[in-house]
């Protein structure tokens, strides 16, 4: 099969669209046929080699977390899937196990390629809904799981003003017209040329990156791109309090904040507390999710999606079509 692949430590840069075999389901397994995938932070930062030490990789690595596909093999076991049902889903490569959840972890071959093998038994695989075509259901897993629990983490009221820090991407963009539909006043950090996109999500103000540029006194601010180490600036514009909700590691430290007034959460949901993927489905048919989709690609072009993720500005996300 074809498939994009890191054959080493390094940049994105080094990968290459290679053909490699196709893997076979297991017991509890099931094969996929990719149609379409998103990229995601750990399809490049796992193979740059910065958590060599914690998570080692075998290579050749295929990366590709989220995805949209037909199911073509089903291993013993399985009953939940038959051969020709299409599903989406998000599923961490096997050598993240250790931190995925810990009953049903949902883990995979690698999604950005022509077939990848899943575990069948998670929340995070579900059957594509009718009215979801592949694209955005490839694009929706990751951004919908961690929107939906952000959502839930800082069970914002109507009329609170919420802070959005990395608006842009693709959980921004989908946490942004979920505010709106809790009816809370959304202040979204964007470029010039994105301000258009969030106002249509629902944001009420766009501002610049610069810290001076952030308002004072705000009820909730939601970091989704800055490390959490780095998160004074952002404290220090919610209310005495208010809560700081960060979905980026490291993982913070009251103390680094420079605040002990202001409640910090750090937000990720490796075991579906929160909902799985059919949550997430159900909220893209009612209209209730967008799914932003910035810049399209082929498989045969692959490597580039990745480096396009690493070196330039991102609107929503990249997805690559197979």
């Amino acid at each position: 099969m074809k498939a994009a692949v890191a054959t080493g430590y390094g940049p994105p840069e080094r990968y290459t669209v290679a053909e490699i075999p196709a893997p076979r389901p297991g017991p509890g397994q099931i094969q996929v046929r990719i149609a379409a995938v998103s990229i995601n932070p750990a399809d490049i930062r796992l193979p740059s080699g910065d958590f060599r030490d914690t998570v080692p990789l075998a290579f050749p690595h295929v990366p590709g977390n989220d995805f949209a596909g037909t199911v073509t093999e089903i291993g013993s076991g399985v009953t939940d899937y038959q051969v020709g049902d299409e599903i989406f889903g998000q599923a961490v490569p096997r050598a993240l196990r250790a931190m995925a959840g810990a009953t049903r972890p949902s883990l995979s071959t690698g999604s950005l390629a022509e077939y990848a093998v899943f575990e069948a038994d998670t929340p995070f695989l579900a059957r594509r809904p009718a009215g979801l075509d592949v694209e955005r259901a490839a694009a929706l897993p990751t951004v919908g799981l961690t929107a939906r629990a952000l959502m839930a983490s800082a069970k914002v009221q109507p009329g609170e003003t919420v802070l959005v820090v990395g608006a842009t991407g693709g959980v921004g963009t989908a946490v942004v017209a979920l505010l709106a539909g809790a009816k809370a006043r959304v202040i979204a950090t964007a470029t010039a040329a994105d301000a258009g996109i969030l106002r249509a999500l629902g944001a009420d103000e766009t501002i610049g990156y610069a810290e001076s540029a952030y308002p004072a006194g705000v009820d909730v601010a939601l970091n989704l791109t800055l490390p959490s180490d780095r998160l004074t600036g952002v404290a220090a514009a919610v209310r005495p309090g208010g809560r700081l909700l960060t979905i980026t590691y490291p993982v913070p430290q009251q103390e680094w904040l420079g605040r002990d007034d202001v409640g910090l959460q750090f937000v990720l949901d490796m075991e579906g507390t929160f909902g799985g993927m059919r949550e997430v489905g159900e909220l893209a048919v009612r209209g209730e999710l967008p799914a932003t989709i910035g810049r399209r690609y082929t498989l045969d072009e692959g490597v580039r999606a990745c480096v396009d993720f690493a070196r330039r500005h991102t609107t929503g996300k990249l997805v690559v079509t197979v």
